[in-house]
């Protein structure tokens, strides 16, 4: 029997993992039948009960494998090293703990997986949030599949039924903060689209806050696109038009009304010194960007520390 994995990271989840688990064990139990079945849950290091309900859970079904983790190493992390520890021949990337993506598409992914697509990615077609929040990811996943050399519709997230092989190859990628929905396609593979409905949270709030959010949007962007370089660009020669420009208007109103203007060149002087500095100092932390990015990448340190390790076969890994 071929094995099916499924990723389901976690963090003060204790009103949702027992309900994951059972949608999960229920599709397992019937529409996927003829498949085994292997759920790891990655925890964060919760505060709450979820360890100990993913404790009880495992200690009673074996095909449950839980990861503990030394400290809070964020969601990307921690969803991309459940992903490495899986042996599945297919693994679902990322199955929240909540259910905003949906649990009863895997059957439809395996039977696409089966039919010779190495990569079945869901896409977000309809969002239930507000109008704001909607906005603003769709913004960015354009910005980021705009200047990115790989191209994926807008809306795809980490729900993704991946091969194997593709898998093993996102292991050879050394990455100290990986961005999985995108890595997938960089390591290439016959792939397809499911369009669903991103469900809002039934309980609980969301953990990942305004400040992750950012975080995790500005990672894309340096890991997979040339966009805040290439603004950088547009800007710098948008500025130097508007400054010759600035400068050619000064002279000719200098020429025709010097003999109006009281003190001429201070006004401008001030402001093109406030505007010039602004602009230097949003660069030089745009480019902070990518020397972080590097930084991290050449400490080569291990994208989590582990703490536990249940169900799994061998002693933990740190």
């Amino acid at each position: 029997m071929k094995t099916i994995s499924v990723i389901t990271p976690c963090y003060n989840e204790e009103l949702n993992v027992r309900d994951c688990y059972e949608a999960i064990r229920q599709i397992f139990d019937n529409e996927l039948k003829d498949y085994q079945r292997e759920h790891i849950f990655c925890d964060n290091a919760s505060d709450d009960r979820t360890v100990e309900i993913l404790r009880e859970i495992a200690a009673h079904d074996p095909a449950v494998k839980v990861i503990v983790n030394a400290r809070n190493f964020g969601p990307m992390r921690n969803t991309f090293n459940g992903v490495m520890a899986s042996r599945g021949d297919a693994v679902l990337l990322f199955m929240p703990a909540d259910l905003q993506d949906p649990p009863e598409l895997l059957p439809q992914f395996v039977s696409l997986w089966e039919a010779g697509n190495e990569i079945v990615y869901g896409i977000r077609a309809v969002r239930e949030e507000g109008r704001l929040m909607r906005n603003v990811r769709n913004a960015y996943y354009h910005l980021l599949t705009r200047f990115s050399e790989i191209k994926i519709p807008p809306g795809v997230g980490d729900f993704q039924l991946v091969d194997r092989g593709v898998v093993e190859r996102m292991r050879r990628v050394r990455d100290g903060y990986p961005f999985m929905r995108m890595m997938t396609f960089e390591c290439g593979g016959r792939a397809v689209g499911v369009p669903y409905t991103w469900r809002a949270r039934k309980k609980g709030i969301s953990k990942n806050r305004a400040a992750a959010l950012i975080d995790q949007g500005l990672n894309g962007l340096v890991s997979f696109t040339s966009a805040p370089l290439r603004i950088g660009l547009y800007a710098g020669f948008a500025l130097s038009f508007a400054s010759i420009a600035y400068a050619v208007i000064n002279l000719l109103l200098g020429l025709v009304l010097y003999q109006r203007l009281a003190e001429p060149g201070i006004l401008t002087l001030i402001v093109a010194m406030f505007f010039f500095g602004g602009v230097q100092l949003f660069f030089m932390g745009m480019l902070g960007e990518y020397i972080l990015a590097i930084y991290g990448q050449v400490r080569e340190k291990p994208v989590v520390f582990e703490r536990e390790r249940v169900n799994f076969d061998g002693t933990p890994r740190s």
